[in-house]
This record gives structure tokens, sequence and C-alpha cells, in this order.
């Protein structure tokens, strides 16, 4: 039985076998059909396409070649514990995510693209993971018709960290992404982060600054913290250089994640870090990285579509932790 169909760059979302299947299109339009039902412990995933050059035996589900496939079909059936599903831990929901990408041969006038696939599942009381996944790394805010997530990763951002102690000088891995729904393809940025060792902020709380003047990565100047190369325009991952502060004490991370339209950057929205030997780069395009010369100052709008994105559920407030930072020498 197939549960869901998504057409055109459309999201759709059903109960299936207790289980709530959201499926992404790509930012392109996918002139094709995708079924898909999410099984107590499979997925089954059926890619019709309509584009007669289409070769589907290029479509990959994960690390998965197709089942079986013809001409205009793709048939996938494969077990949660294959492809490389990724498991998210968002409170009492566990998250298997995949992608569907089609692979287009050099000689193709067909587009490559990749259309993410999500089975959310209510987390068993007694579920344990053998990877140790903890509750407090990966939060999920709803807003409007956007969903925001930003969590704690692994050391290739395959997955939730599997550990929320970090020595100091380590790399911290985080990852936050929105889905789009209705939206048309939007850029995620992050505006401000701030660490501090309190779950909310107050005027007292002790914080210290990571990220700040709409994007700017002020950590990135003296040690080796970076944003990552975008996977998805919807996606930032952000290697983080552990820092002295609280050190033994829970930490908080504080962010403001901004969705906005990939071609209005401008030096309030944009993401930046230093290079060394380079100065300041602009993560989007290096062309256009003067947009980060204010970093050193006060960036400021030229435009009044900052304050309008606001009133619109443009951004959303987001804390990951709590984690602890610890000194290997003491």
């Amino acid at each position: 039985m197939h549960c869901v169909s998504s057409k055109h760059a459309v999201m759709m979302v059903s109960f299936c076998q207790g289980a709530l299947l959201l499926s992404l299109a790509a930012a392109m339009a996918v002139y094709a059909d995708m079924k898909v039902d999410c099984g107590p412990d499979f997925v089954m995933l059926m890619w019709t396409e309509s584009r007669p050059q289409a070769d589907t035996s290029l479509l990959r589900l994960g690390s998965c070649f197709p089942t079986s496939f013809s001409a205009g079909e793709a048939y996938f059936y494969v077990d949660l514990t294959d492809c490389n599903f990724r498991i998210l831990v968002t409170g009492d929901v566990l998250l298997y995510s995949n992608d569907l990408t089609y692979v287009a041969s050099e000689d193709s006038y067909n587009l490559a693209f990749t259309h993410p696939v999500v089975c959310a599942y209510e987390r068993p009381k007694d579920w344990y993971s053998s990877q140790q996944i903890y509750d407090p790394v990966f939060k999920t805010y709803g807003l409007g018709d956007l969903q925001f997530t930003i969590g704690l990763m692994n050391d290739d951002f395959s997955g939730p960290a599997e550990s929320t102690s970090f020595p100091l000088g380590s790399i911290i891995p985080i990852m936050a992404s929105v889905v789009q729904k209705t939206h048309q393809p939007l850029l995620l940025l992050l505006e401000e982060c701030v660490a501090a060792t309190t779950p909310e902020l107050h005027p007292e709380s002790t914080m210290y600054p990571i990220i700040s003047n709409k994007g700017c990565l002020l950590e990135s100047v003296s040690s080796q913290s970076k944003f990552e190369p975008r996977q998805k325009s919807s996606e930032m991952r952000l290697s983080l250089q552990t820092f002295k502060f609280a050190m033994g004490e829970e930490v908080f991370i504080h962010c403001k994640l901004l969705a906005w339209d990939p071609n209005g950057l401008d030096n309030t929205k944009k993401a930046c870090h230093f290079v060394k030997g380079h100065g300041w780069e602009l993560l989007d395009n290096l062309a256009q990285s003067n947009l980060c010369d204010c970093c050193e100052s006060k960036c400021k709008s030229r435009r009044q579509r900052s304050v309008a994105s606001e009133k619109h559920g443009m951004v959303q407030k987001a804390v990951i932790g709590p984690f602890t930072i610890t000194d290997v020498n003491s």
C-alpha cells in the first residue's frame, strides 16, 4: 500500500503504519511521482519518471541501488538499518532520514537532484540506541509552516553526536536545517549564536559570543572554527572548536536561525568566516565577500526587508545542549 504521493516540488505529510512520513521535493521542479511506505522496520519507495531521457538506474536511496527498475520506474525495498539511514532523536520521536538522489551522467540533459525522505516514529519508552544518542543533542522547532532543526553531530555530520562531552580544543560539529514545506527554496543562515550556562538567556547569564554582527563567525578569527561547504541551501554545518568557557559545567548554545531568500544576500543576511591568509570570506559566494567587510565594525542593513522578515515568521530562536567542555590537562 502506498500512503504518500509527491509531485512537482510539493511537500506531503501523512500517517502510515504509525509513522509520520515527510517528503520534500528538490529545489528544482522534478517531473515525477514518488510513492513511499514507512513500514515498522523498512521503507518502500516507487519513483515514476516522466522525463523521456531519464535513466532510472541512476537513482540512489542513500547508498542503495534500486531493487528493480524499468524505463520509467525505480523501486526500492530496503531495511531502515541499510542504505546509511540517519537516526535523529527529538524528544519522543525517532527520525529516520535519507536522500533519494539522481546521479546524472556527463552526457545527460537531465540535471542531478536530491529529494529528502524522512520517516518519523513514536519513540518506544524502552528504546535504547547502541550509538548512545542523547536527547539534548537534537532540537526541532515549528514556526508557521517552517520546521527548524539544530543539533550536535558526529565527526562527519552523518548522524547525531554520540557524546555530549567535548575536550578543550576539539571540534563540535553543529548542523542546522529548515524544512520548507510550501515555501519556495530558502537559504538558512545562523544570524547569532552565543554560549551560556543557562537554558534561557538572562541579563545575568554568563555568555560567550560565537556568531554575531548578523552572521559573522567570530570564533573563526582565533581558532579553527569554520562554516563547512553547504550540501543544501536549507542546511548549515558549523565546525566549532571548543573554547575555554564554563569548564566542566553545563553549556548551552543559543542561536537565531534565519530562513531567507537565496538571492537576497546583503551585509545583514550572510554567513561569513575568517580564513587565515585571506581574511573574511562569504560562505555562499566568494566573489561577494565584500559583504563580510563589516564584520570588523557594525553590519547594518540598507534595506527595509529585515524587520518584515521577522514579522513573516522567518526567524527562529533555538537552543542546543546541555553539553560540557572538559580540560584534558586538569
